[in-house]
């Protein structure tokens, strides 16, 4: 794999830029391999990115029924945070923040990681009470947010009314390292990396069935054929069930689409994101200008990934109150995605009933953030059978009652 450098730009420029390596391999799969991942979406790439980089195991097949990146990786909205109220979450959630920081270089492709800041907004007492609580927990936990006044939510972000009618802003939970990510390049830079070690990322490989023997997995049936493997990795976030059901057990799981939009470009006027829960609702401006909006996910079940114009109307309703110039921009696209959601709103990181089958799903609305800090610690889950920022997230816990309550952390799309 070629390095790519400011050298290199300047060297392809005098060869008409036709030097280029494909950035990964398109081949067709071997018969067995020691691990397969079904999903090269981002969180199978860093799963298979770190069994490599972190434990030497190169051996690996990614799966995707489509094209790479194209599932949820490639439709939300790009936020990245860790200001989580319990734990087990702000453990992974900041591991995932922190490698975000040095995931450019270490992959040597440029995620376009933009540590801007994110505010979300206490626009009720109840919320007031909840986020001092949260900056408290963080403050344990390492995590570094602060609760900020009224009048510094508005230093951070002047477009905002403090003073909407029905929901005025009290406050905020201020996180000043988090923001975005391009979310194509996070999903682009794993791959490329994985193929670099010699890794497979065989795309239009849908995966039709799951053979066992004796209580332990076997292998795969897939439009391009039988795979053997010795393990197996479910990373297919709303599809995840369907893939749990193949294999022969059930997941606490349900999915439902998650919508955002997009505005049209205009200057640069809100260079941090904010989240609003009472009224549904965030935004951030994008590198091109576009204001990226988005609110909660349907109230039914479903698996579609289209857009509607009774949640857009839903959505931007509520936050003009909060950005008034929303109510004058125009919008430029919109898009679902298909979002796995637990009980307790926290994600699923485990072993399964089939002995070296692991499934790493249940993410719901904000599934991106965790992307590196998934992948680190599934793949240590997958090469040692256990780990540290996995295990409070195993299947065992609702059996249990061990829940990882985060619905006011997750509460809203994010």
């Amino acid at each position: 794999m070629k390095r790519y450098s400011a050298f290199a730009i300047a060297r392809e420029g005098f060869r008409a830029h036709k030097g280029w390596d494909r950035a990964w391999t398109a081949p067709e799969p071997r018969k067995n391999y020691d691990v397969i991942i079904v999903g090269a979406g981002g969180h199978g790439l860093a799963t298979a990115y770190y069994l490599g980089r972190n434990f030497g195991i190169t051996n690996v097949a990614i799966l995707e029924k489509g094209w790479l990146g194209g599932g949820n990786t490639g439709r939300n909205t790009t936020i990245i945070r860790s200001n989580y109220l319990q734990d087990p979450s702000a453990a992974i959630y900041e591991k995932a923040r922190s490698l975000y920081e040095t995931l450019s270089q270490d992959l040597n492709y440029n995620v376009m990681f933009s540590p801007r800041g994110l505010i979300m907004l206490a626009q009720t007492h109840h919320e007031v009470r909840g986020y001092q609580r949260t900056a408290h927990a963080n403050k344990l936990q390492g995590v570094d947010t602060e609760w900020i006044s009224p009048t510094r939510v508005k230093e951070l972000c002047p477009i905002i009314e403090l003073k909407g009618p029905r929901y005025p802003v009290l406050g905020g939970l201020y996180q000043e390292r988090g923001g975005t990510a391009r979310h194509d390049a996070v999903a682009w830079g794993y791959a490329r990396a994985c193929s670099a070690m010699g890794m497979d990322i065989i795309q239009n490989c849908e995966v039709t069935g799951i053979r066992t023997e004796a209580g332990r997995v076997r292998g795969v049936s897939t439009t391009k054929g039988e795979i053997d493997c010795q393990k197996l990795g479910i990373v297919v976030a709303g599809h995840s069930g369907v893939l749990a059901q193949m294999a022969g057990f059930r997941l606490p799981i349900e999915s439902v689409a998650l919508q955002a939009l997009v505005s049209e470009p205009i200057k640069p006027c809100m260079d941090v994101v904010v989240m609003a829960n009472t009224v549904h609702g965030y935004m951030s401006q994008s590198d091109k200008g576009e204001m990226v909006i988005g609110g909660g996910a349907d109230g039914f079940n479903n698996y579609t990934q289209r857009g509607s114009f009774h949640h857009i109307e839903e959505t931007v309703r509520s936050l003009i109150e909060t950005f008034p110039m929303v109510s004058r921009l125009k919008m430029l696209r919109q898009w679902g995605g298909i979002v796995d959601m637990t009980g307790d709103r926290s994600p699923i990181l485990s072993k399964t009933p089939v002995d070296n089958i692991f499934i790493n799903c249940g993410w719901g609305t904000g599934g991106f953030k965790a992307i590196p800090g998934s992948g680190w610690g599934f793949a240590e889950l997958m090469a040692t059978g256990e780990s540290a920022l996995c295990e409070a997230f195993s299947l065992d816990r609702f059996r249990a009652g061990r829940f990882i309550d985060e619905s006011v952390a997750a509460g809203v799309a994010h």
